[in-house]
């Protein structure tokens, strides 16, 4: 039975009179390469809500791709903003040092996975985290090769895209990439062989691993392995445990550094702080970014202190890398992460949307898996008769998703997964709302898929 709408609100014309206007605009001013997921213009947006310029309400379950953990405009984060806003901006940490940098990196040092000795620089975006990562491992190895995996998304440079496996949109008419890159296989649990068990499928992606160290590249050459310990762009895959610890221990034993990439999985999203701790793993390079900072633009890379030493001074770092505005807002996030338990409240997001979207998938054949740890959680849908993926109704799901009043964003490289990134602090009310709003959707697109 379909509950009252208290949250989303939305009138059945969406495009009003100053959303068209702004289009227009956008149109004439901005590159058609710049994507937009949903055609609204924000007016304001608090907790897990959006209001846009006419006066529709959404209920975000995109949150910024994964930035909003702590929700839109938290007054901890605005209030830490405005204070510093009115000390100083940025004298550029390059010239004149301020302590909120300090601050920062002795937190992270504190809240990342490994005992050991951590330092950590600030940059301005998760492809640029990812750049300084891979520029730290090949001073300190002194080696050149990076590895990434099949489906991996590791940002829009030069070197993010090359490490990035998706064509289209990321790499298509780009090329040439970066050289020194290689690509090996991630599990796809989904479509692990039925002969196999789990533990089989882990063992075989893992030996797959250790044949392309014969194969493709020898791990004297390599620097280090990257990998995101859940993937994101590529689908929400969950990997097997095993197949995580088993590169990490390969990159351990043949001196090759491991960096995770934890720019979408990290700050609490997993139900854990770091998606590494599901792992079992002491990444020796971490990347951050999205979450860290509530929106502002900050991003990090935290590693083994005798690591992040290699580079001499002046040869990493940025004009805006760690912002005291981004630092201070870091600082508040964490702090209302853990006041709030929103690790703890990742955990129980998760267990409703799997739990709910379970209940769904056994009576619409086309959700061929529900997946997810936390409350980084995913449904990909297939044609039940083939199992080919189905992207034409996954990308009309999305879009009577946003029709009717919930932000949603798909994922994978076949386009065909819908994931789910609700702000931690989102009201049990609004979720409620949020997902009875999404089966009525899918109900009624393969209702009229099926005529």
């Amino acid at each position: 039975m379909q509950i009252a709408r208290k949250f989303a609100s939305v009138p059945s014309k969406l495009q009003g009179g100053r959303t068209q206007e702004l289009m227009d605009k956008r149109q004439a001013f901005v590159p058609r390469g710049v994507g937009n997921n949903t055609p609204i213009f924000v007016e304001k947006a608090e907790g897990a809500l959006i209001y846009d310029v006419d006066g529709n309400v959404f209920i975000d379950f995109a949150g910024a791709i994964g930035t909003l953990n702590v929700g839109h405009c938290p007054p901890e984060v605005v209030k830490a903003v405005q204070e510093q806003l009115e000390k100083y901006i940025h004298p550029c940490f390059h010239v004149a040092m301020y302590e909120p940098y300090l601050e920062l990196a002795e937190k992270l040092a504190q809240i990342t996975p490994g005992s050991f000795p951590k330092k950590t620089i600030f940059l301005n975006s998760g492809a640029e985290a990812v750049e300084n990562a891979v520029k730290i491992a090949r001073k300190f190895t002194g080696k050149s090769g990076i590895v990434s995996f099949s489906r991996g998304f590791h940002g829009r440079t030069l070197l993010g895209m090359s490490l990035t496996s998706k064509v289209r949109p990321y790499k298509f008419q780009m090329g040439p990439f970066a050289p020194a890159t290689y690509k090996a296989q991630f599990p796809y649990p989904l479509n692990r062989p039925p002969s196999m068990s789990e533990t089989d499928y882990a063992l075989y992606c893992v030996q797959q691993f250790q044949d392309f160290l014969l194969t493709e590249v020898a791990p004297e050459e390599l620097a280090a392995v990257i990998m995101e310990p859940i993937q994101g762009e590529g689908g929400f895959i969950v990997p097997p445990k095993e197949f995580v610890q088993g590169i990490y221990e390969i990159c351990k034993n043949k001196q090759i550094l491991f960096i995770a990439d934890e720019i979408q999985t990290g700050f609490g999203r997993t139900g854990e702080m770091f998606a590494s701790t599901h792992f079992g793993i002491e990444p020796d390079l971490m990347t951050m970014s999205k979450s860290i900072a509530a929106g502002l633009p900050i991003s990090a890379v935290t590693g083994r202190s005798e690591i992040m030493d290699a580079p001499a001074p002046g040869e990493i770092g940025g004009t805006y890398g760690g912002s005291p505005l981004g630092c201070v807002a870091a600082l508040a996030v964490i702090e209302k992460m853990e006041r709030e338990n929103l690790v703890e409240r990742s955990r129980v997001i998760g267990e409703t949307i799997r739990g709910f979207f379970t209940d769904l998938q056994k009576t619409i054949p086309h959700i061929a898996e529900v997946r997810g740890l936390g409350a980084m959680c995913a449904i990909e849908f297939v044609h039940p008769d083939t199992k080919e993926p189905d992207k034409a109704n996954t990308a009309a799901i999305q879009k009577g998703c946003y029709e009717a009043g919930v932000i949603l964003l798909s994922a994978g490289v076949q386009s065909n997964v819908i994931r789910f990134l609700t702000p931690l602090v989102i009201t049990d009310e609004e979720l409620a709302e949020g997902l009875d709003i999404i089966q009525h959707v899918i109900r009624d697109q393969y209702a009229q898929d099926r005529k």
